[in-house]
């Protein structure tokens, strides 16, 4: 069991699924790893030019992803008027940044297990927006 998991179950006054909520906060803490470890390892790649875009996204989606599940952790005066567009730019993000990924997933096994966490991240991002709706 996930430690968001654990943490929403002992908050008996949350008022969002706790199983979709903690999928959601294990999703972008995931994704937050695996595009930060990506770069890295992009950044020791002999073509690492051509590997900038690929890296500026899993810059960018690596801190979206955190700060997205940051706030979505945050159930005290949860404001789904923050946290509905919040999701949403993460969803985008994550899918740009899968898209990327993609690109170079046949070259880089990095990229591949990446774009995995982004897709993942992005479809969790959506249905919790879905369920805020």
């Amino acid at each position: 069991m996930s430690y968001a998991k654990q943490m929403l179950e002992t908050d008996s006054g949350a008022t969002i699924d706790a199983d979709l909520l903690a999928r959601t906060i294990d999703a972008l803490s995931d994704c937050a790893q695996a595009c930060t470890a990506d770069a890295d390892v992009d950044l020791r790649e002999s073509d690492v030019a051509e590997m900038r875009t690929c890296i500026r996204l899993c810059l960018d989606c690596a801190d979206v992803c955190a700060a997205t599940a940051s706030v979505v952790s945050r159930q005290t005066a949860f404001a789904t008027a923050v946290v509905g567009p919040l999701l949403d730019a993460c969803a985008r993000t994550c899918a740009r940044c899968g898209d990327e990924c993609r690109a170079h997933a046949d070259m880089h096994a990095h990229c591949r297990v990446c774009e995995e966490a982004c897709r993942r991240c992005e479809q969790a991002c959506r249905e919790l927006l879905a369920a805020l709706a």
